[in-house]
């Protein structure tokens, strides 16, 4: 495991990020303590249901609203795709 300071990690942070994510046991000491850097997996429905405190179901119908009104903008031509280039996009 490759263990670095608070410091050390600020200055690396985003190829320390990197490797973690390819798999590399990356820690950071903190007091007495290796706090390790690990990849992990978001649900959206654990997400909402921790953060917001809405269940799975809620959740469902959320989305399902949403798809529909995404669809009914889609179809009146209020939605535009994205270029890529915001500038341009604002100027249209």
């Amino acid at each position: 495991m490759t263990t670095l300071s608070p410091t050390q990690a600020r200055v690396n942070l985003s190829s320390l990020l990197k490797r973690a994510a390819n798999g590399e046991d990356i820690g950071i000491l903190h007091g007495d303590k290796v706090i390790a850097l690990r990849p992990v997996s978001i649900h959206a429905d654990d997400y909402a249901l921790r953060e917001y405190g809405v269940t799975e179901e809620e959740l469902e119908r959320f989305v399902k609203r949403a798809d529909q009104q995404i669809n009914r903008e889609r179809k009146a031509g209020k939605i535009k795709n994205y270029s890529g280039n915001l500038e341009a996009d604002l100027a249209d």
